[in-house]
């Protein structure tokens, strides 16, 4: 990656947006927050408060919301400080490219890379959304879907039209309250697990509760206190120390997978947060610098559409290669 100084692409001069029907449903403020990257909340909702952002004229509140045809009226936007804009190297470009593996005018899926974050924040100059939207100059929208932790491979959603996301995050929406439906997701993950995995273990329905610990860190665990969690598990292989795990989460709560794999006595390989470090140490050894999860197939209804598209991934040749090291009991 290649950190460079460039000109502010922000608004010098007063802009008048017309807003069409892809736009349209979404609050002033959203609005504002997306087209003007980079700049502070704080300073777009003064704006909204003195005036300077206009509908069709007017002043407006930021949870006015946005119809086709109006006009909007965006001041200039000056940020007093400039930063270094992170650019992907051309080796994370090419690996982006190849990872594409569903595009149509409206979403892409893209085969994240274990260890590049989806988006960046905390200390993280550069993820997957911004590369991608670097790589895209001429693309007038570029959104996540939904998000894999950092250490995770697989599928994720990217969508490129306002309509598109809207579709699929009211489809997610269904997902994690654990509502089955046509417009419902399906996501499908391939994880490596500590142990034998007991062949009757085939759904694990324990709730979840996420905490904050020093510095901001995430934990999750099992607790009444929390939101109802279930994760379908069932045996792709058996291995004599461990056994590859085919888990669908019904529900979609942040580190469901891992955590019920914990809960059950068999965390998964590579999980340096709810996993066994002397296993894991053993399994670096051997190759695996990550964690074993991998997001491996992805399915949805396309708008107006009753035949559902499902995207596969197929697993890395890191974690392939760890497989072939396994012994069959």
């Amino acid at each position: 990656m290649a950190a460079m100084k460039t000109v502010s692409e922000l608004p010098t001069k007063v802009q008048l947006v017309d807003i069409d029907a892809d736009m349209a449903g979404q609050r002033v403020d959203n609005f504002l927050i997306s087209r003007l990257k980079g700049v502070p909340k704080s300073h777009i909702y003064r704006l909204l408060r003195k005036g300077e952002v206009r509908v069709n004229k007017g002043r407006v509140k930021p949870e006015r919301k946005l119809s086709a045809g109006d006009i909007v009226r965006i001041p200039p936007v000056r940020v007093a400080e400039s930063k270094a804009q992170v650019r992907p190297g051309q080796g994370l470009v090419k690996v982006l490219e190849s990872a594409i593996l569903y595009e149509t005018a409206s979403l892409m899926v893209v085969n994240k890379p274990a260890g590049l974050a989806v988006h960046g924040g905390s200390g993280i100059n550069l993820g997957l959304i911004e590369a991608l939207r670097e790589m895209r100059p001429d693309a007038r929208f570029l959104e996540l879907v939904h998000r894999l932790d950092r250490g995770t491979s697989g599928c994720v959603l990217i969508a490129k039209k306002r309509s598109m996301l809207r579709h699929l995050q009211q489809a997610l929406r269904e997902k994690s309250l654990g509502v089955a439906g046509q417009h419902g997701i399906t996501k499908i993950y391939q994880a490596l697990a500590i142990g034998r995995w007991p062949k009757k273990r085939k759904v694990v329905d324990k709730p979840l509760q996420r905490y904050e610990v020093a510095g901001g860190e995430r934990i999750v665990k099992v607790s009444p206190q929390g939101k109802q969690s279930i994760t379908e598990f069932s045996i792709l292989e058996q291995y004599t120390d461990a056994t590859l795990l085919e888990a669908r989460p019904i529900t979609g709560r942040t580190h469901q997978i891992r955590v019920h794999a914990q809960f059950t006595g068999h965390p998964l390989l590579g999980d340096d947060k709810y996993g066994v470090d002397e296993t894991n140490a053993e399994m670096k050894e051997k190759g695996l610098k990550r964690l074993f999860l991998h997001a491996s197939e992805l399915t949805f209804y396309l708008p107006d559409s009753s035949e559902p598209t499902t995207v596969k991934a197929p697993l890395g040749p890191d974690l392939q290669t760890i497989l072939n090291q396994l012994s069959s009991p």
